[in-house]
């Protein structure tokens, strides 16, 4: 990753002016050909894998069809992790947006005649040698990468010493890629504790065609990917609003007295898990119907509560309906509902919610409460893909946030108060340290932001070493600091300093620190010897205070180009830019959010995940009837008649994705492959429980009734299929009184065998 090698900055402070540095010389950075979009294409999962990984893909798109985000799977070539890492051409290399993954089994990395200590001391020094490679590929792919160290074999687990090469192999992966911003890694048994599956391995599959796991595992590994992906592309929830009685803690303040309720062990894993989510940058709010001083109260009586009322940045308890209770917290922090999640004991309460603010993620509890930990852990809007030292500052910086707007409310002289702030304004060239922070900005921030261009590490990155100019901006005042709260992304042109982006977090809005922005793009255009600023602005529903900011200042030549409007200003002029009271009205407030949301947040099915797709048998299940939908009986010649020419014709149905399959198609015919025909096998050992060999279904004549009747001759015994086949002519020759015979009979001759 080529970052600026001269950190330039400056410092502003009170209301003067600004003194733009010189601008660093861009003339020996690449170019680069992917252009940056304001919508982003549909998203990539791409694949290298030390094993056949292709089963994945079934779940891999369930989940995006259920998460309602378009992405597309593609997988590198079987066993190359090396030259995934390396090739410039690989897929890891082409994925612009979404996720990489890497599968990784030890005993797949080598070649083995047999597993020993030897084969031991190999792997660990071949998997050593791809962490370290991984590692340094990190800042090398615009998309991040997902590693998992997958379990191994049942036989390799009896190998001595292989307890003490997992255990050691677990400490490398993580002090190898635990601090790298780009790498997420994760380990089977940490897997194994959040998705538990017995039924992993599968030794026919492996053998067949290196595919070591079950569907059921692999439904697991599609559901972790999926969660990663998510977490990385969604837009961040920020806020927690949360009920009190029967939610904080067992009973009901006003009825049983603030002494008389209780903390059970669920109530205290509940403080416990928003302490902690407090600590990862939420804000935690109350949103409670009841008296305010019977739960201050409550707090006071119950010392032993994780949670104190200091940990909440504000709160409505009151009688007034809920949904309007988190509309106006939401104006009073300055965000969009869509970025609540509202937690509630009471489903009627939820509904409410969801009815009259569905922007909101509402959650009801799980009944009963004893599932909570279990539940908290599969909710996915909980997770937190990147973590800022900003982050765990939040809810103190809206804690200054409200003093301020409590200050500016009770002064006499807006004017005076503004001179008293004493603010100042950091400007520096974007340091390596700070792209988490920045690319986080871009993705988070919606009200002061001129374009709303989401961005990833890797393309502001990418950005820099394409001459643009990526400034970051801290800011302080006699309230606090509030850290990088500000990015300027500058492009000089041929005539004219083109500002890409504009950002401000809504904590520092309404003190002037917009105006002081654009002063340093008017100076810093000045330095370069372009007379013009050219700044674009694209509306959406949420950036109303950019627009009106743009909009009140004065001698802009405005134009519309594409989705956005431009405002052109003279670079001298813009570089004395002040801040004026009259200004402030139109700068300072949030817009009110709509009242019903709609398309702020295209999913918000997080709870039903966590309460019918919460373990890997849940989603297999669901992929497959999900997969049996397209499968349409048809009463037609041909269709399949049997109970086994129907469940076969099901399998095949969804392992080629066809509506409808006949007893005399063929497989391949149908789009089948040595891939899909080992899937087969693996599924006919599942669901018949019998054992085929790949001779019995590589046929280029095999038709579904001929797999069928070799299915039922097996189950019978494994004879061969012309005495099948006479054994079927024989029973359809039979009365039904003679087939009540044989079936008489041989319940007598069960009986007596169970008795001897």
């Amino acid at each position: 990753m080529e970052l600026h090698g001269l950190r330039s900055c400056v410092e502003i402070e009170e209301m003067g002016g600004v003194a733009a540095p010189s601008a660093p010389s861009h003339a020996n950075r690449k170019q680069v050909n992917d252009e940056i979009s304001p919508t982003p294409p549909e998203a990539r999962i791409a694949i290298s894998a030390s094993f056949t990984a292709e089963p994945v893909q079934a779940p891999l798109e369930f989940w995006s069809r259920q998460l309602q985000r378009p992405w597309a799977v593609r997988f590198a070539p079987f066993n190359q992790l090396y030259q995934t890492l390396h090739d410039p051409a690989s897929e890891f290399a082409r994925n612009r947006h979404g996720l990489n993954v890497m599968l990784v089994r030890l005993e797949d990395l080598g070649q083995f005649s047999r597993l020993d200590g030897e084969a031991l001391v190999q792997m660990e020094s071949n998997f050593d040698r791809l962490l370290d490679e991984a590692a340094q590929a990190d800042g090398r792919f615009a998309a991040p990468l997902l590693f998992v160290l997958c379990p191994p074999s049942p036989l390799l687990m009896d190998v001595p010493g292989w307890t003490e090469l997992n255990e050691r192999a677990g400490s490398r992966m993580s002090e190898a890629l635990g601090g790298k911003r780009g790498v997420q890694a994760r380990h089977w048994r940490e897997l194994a504790e959040q998705y538990p599956v017995e039924a992993w391995h599968h030794p026919e599959g492996e053998q067949l065609g290196r595919i070591p796991y079950t569907d059921l595992y692999f439904a697991l590994l599609a559901t972790v990917v999926a969660r990663e992906l998510d977490a990385r592309t969604r837009a961040p929830f920020k806020v927690i609003a949360v009920d009190c009685d029967n939610t904080l803690w067992a009973g009901i303040c006003g009825e049983d007295g603030p002494e008389g309720v209780q903390l059970t062990e669920p109530h205290r894993q509940l403080q416990e898990f928003l302490l902690a989510q407090r600590e990862l940058g939420m804000v935690l709010t109350i949103a409670s119907k009841n008296n305010e001083q019977d739960v201050l109260d409550t707090f006071a009586a119950h010392p032993e509560f994780p949670l104190r009322p200091e940990h909440f940045a504000a709160w409505r308890i009151n009688w007034e309906p809920k949904a309007g209770n988190l509309a106006s917290l939401a104006e009073e922090l300055s965000l969009g509902l869509d970025s609540f999640i509202f937690i509630d004991d009471n489903f009627k309460e939820c509904a409410e919610v969801e009815e009259a603010s569905p922007e909101v993620l509402s959650l009801a509890l799980p009944f009963p409460l004893e599932d909570l930990p279990a539940w908290l852990s599969h909710v996915w809007a909980f997770d937190h893909a990147v973590v800022t030292e900003e982050d765990r500052k939040r809810s103190a910086n809206y804690e200054k946030v409200r003093a301020f707007k409590r200050a500016a409310t009770g002064a006499s002289s807006l004017e005076d108060f503004m001179a008293s702030l004493g603010l100042t304004l950091h400007v520096a060239e974007m340091a390596p340290e700070q792209l988490p922070r920045c690319a986080q900005l871009t993705q988070r921030t919606n009200q002061f932001n001129t374009t709303t261009i989401r961005r990833t590490e890797a393309e502001i990155a990418a950005l820099v070493a394409n001459s643009h100019q990526v400034w970051a901006a801290t800011v302080a005042d006699r309230f606090g600091e509030y850290g990088l709260t500000g990015l300027l992304i500058l492009e000089p042109r041929a005539r004219e300093l083109y500002v890409d982006s504009l950002l401000l977090s809504c904590r520092v809005l309404g003190r002037g620190v917009e105006h002081r922005m654009l002063a340093f793009a008017g100076q810093t255009a000045f330095d370069l010897g372009l007379e013009t600023v050219a700044v674009p602005v694209t509306g959406t529903a949420r950036n109303l205070p950019a627009r009106q900011f743009l909009e009140s200042l004065p001698g802009a030549a405005v134009s519309e180009e594409g989705p956005s409007r431009v405002y052109r200003f003279n670079a001298v002029e813009l570089g004395q830019l002040k801040w004026r009271a009259a200004e402030r009205e139109q700068t300072a407030a949030a817009p009110k959010t709509p009242a019903n949301g709609a398309g702020t947040r295209a999913f918000r099915r997080y709870g039903e995940i966590a309460r019918s797709l919460a373990t890997p048998e849940q989603v297999l299940e669901a992929v497959r009837q999900e997969r049996l939908s397209f499968y349409v009986h048809a009463d037609v010649p041909g269709a399949p008649a049997t109970e086994t020419e129907q469940k076969l014709a099901r399998l095949w149905a969804e392992l080629l994705k066809r509506p409808s399959i006949k007893v005399t198609d063929n497989f391949f015919d149908l789009g089948g492959h040595s891939l899909l025909a080992v899937l087969l096998l693996m599924r006919i050992k599942e669901e018949f429980g019998v054992e085929l060999s790949v001779d019995d279904v590589y046929s280029g004549t095999l038709t579904l009734g001929e797999l069928a009747r070799t299915l039922e001759a097996r189950q019978l015994g494994d004879i061969s299929a012309e005495e099948y086949e006479l054994l079927l002519r024989e029973i359809e020759g039979l009365s039904d009184e003679e087939v009540q015979a044989l079936l008489a009979q041989e319940e007598d001759n069960a009986g007596a065998e169970s008795h001897n």
